[in-house]
């Protein structure tokens, strides 16, 4: 094999997204052997002594720290990793940025727009390569689904629909986590599902432009969990009751920008994190002049296709093969389904190519900061019933993508 080129990284929090990460980087040169990249797993950080002992003694890592600083002060390392709570984010990352180190964040990025701003901000100043964890966009069914809209197989865009509902909530004696406080998590469920779906939605269509949004706080009070002791699954029997603080369940209406003077395209989105029955139903519908997909990620290895020119009327359920994305990396024909964590390693392997000086469209800070500005504004929207204009970010790799 020819050489190799080490990446030396780092890790911070070394929960479940950081066990995420951590296979990641070790199945990139399984997965990915002609890269010739190599990532070295020099160094997790974790307030938690037991995790970051974990880190070494599990995930492969040579040495752990309960300082995060310490990760930054290692000049072995070069990229790394940040996994913390969503409060954590916009400190960590632009210290990392300032140590002159690339950094792969999990979403959303800041708990607001302006959080997210300076995110950007700092990583522009520092002249370094950053990405952001929107997973979903890597599902090979997806990238088949933004390749047949930007070739116009669809025709011109009409009406997006997309729904994210999940159950991991849905109990109310589900843990009161720092997801749910407005302190520590900023929104509640639009920056958490929503947020993945506004990506979705700007990657295989193009950005929102305006937004109108409701939304609703299903449980009002939920027991209490201290800090770091379980997840937001987490459910707990006659804990103390502590209130709620952000929403539970958001439905926005949209507006897309037209390109050629035609109407703009809308959509309706939802998401919801007390959806009984969805366990991880997180589907994107997008609807042409000729023809019209449907995704759902609980099959996620399906696409579901109508164009007016097929022979038959209706939906033909395709399954995802080599001719989707990179699906032919992980599995060797249709039929045979890929994972969550492959898409991590899709994720790993742009964000290393992206630092390595090499173009892969990948999500970066500024798709992070479209999606917030996004959010953003539906909650100013929920708060003052009006439509709201979104500013747009220039340069994100989802305009790229579909060539707008």
């Amino acid at each position: 094999m020819a050489d190799q080129r080490v990446v030396g990284v780092g890790l911070i929090s070394v929960g479940w997204m950081g066990k995420v990460h951590s296979r990641a980087y070790a199945n990139l040169p399984v997965f990915y052997p002609e890269l010739g990249i190599r990532p070295r797993l020099v160094m997790a950080a974790d307030t938690a002594p037991e995790r970051a002992q974990y880190a070494v003694d599990v995930l492969g890592f040579e040495r752990g720290t309960t300082d995060y600083h310490d990760v930054l002060a290692d000049p072995e390392i070069e990229v790394v990793s940040i996994c913390a709570p969503n409060f954590l984010h916009a400190q960590i990352a632009r210290d990392v940025a300032e140590a002159g180190k690339a950094f792969w964040l999990e979403k959303p990025a800041g708990r607001s727009a302006d959080e997210t701003q300076t995110i950007a901000d700092a990583a522009e100043k520092a002249g370094v390569v950053s990405a952001v964890g929107f997973n979903y966009r890597n599902t090979p069914a997806i990238e088949y689904a933004r390749q047949l809209v930007a070739e116009g197989k669809l025709g011109r865009i009409t009406n997006v629909r997309g729904a994210f509902f999940a159950d991991y909530s849905a109990d109310p004696r589900g843990a009161l986590s720092w997801r749910f406080r407005r302190e520590l998590a900023g929104s509640g469920v639009l920056g958490d599902l929503m947020g993945h779906l506004i990506d979705l939605t700007h990657y295989v269509v193009g950005p929102i432009s305006e937004v109108t949004a409701a939304t609703s706080t299903v449980y009002t009070e939920r027991p209490e969990m201290p800090m770091g002791s379980g997840t937001h699954f987490a459910v707990v029997e006659n804990g103390e009751m502590k209130p709620v603080e952000n929403e539970d369940y958001a439905s926005m209406l949209v507006r897309y920008p037209s390109n050629d003077g035609a109407s703009p395209a809308i959509g309706t989105l939802e998401a919801s994190r007390v959806a009984n029955g969805p366990r991880a139903e997180y589907g994107l519908e997008v609807y042409g002049t000729q023809g019209s997909l449907r995704w759902d990620f609980e099959r996620m290895n399906e696409l579901q296709l109508a164009l007016n020119s097929a022979p038959h009327v209706g939906y033909t359920t395709i399954m995802a093969g080599p001719d989707f994305g990179d699906f032919s990396v992980f599995q060797p024909g249709a039929g045979t389904p890929m994972g969550y964590d492959d898409l991590k390693t899709i994720e790993a392997k742009k964000f290393l190519l992206a630092y390595l000086g090499q173009d892969s469209q990948h999500a970066d800070i500024k798709d992070g900061l479209a999606a917030n500005r996004v959010v953003s504004a539906a909650e100013a929207s929920a708060e003052s019933g009006r439509w709201e204009r979104v500013e747009p970010v220039e340069g994100t790799s989802a305009q790229q993508a579909v060539g707008s």
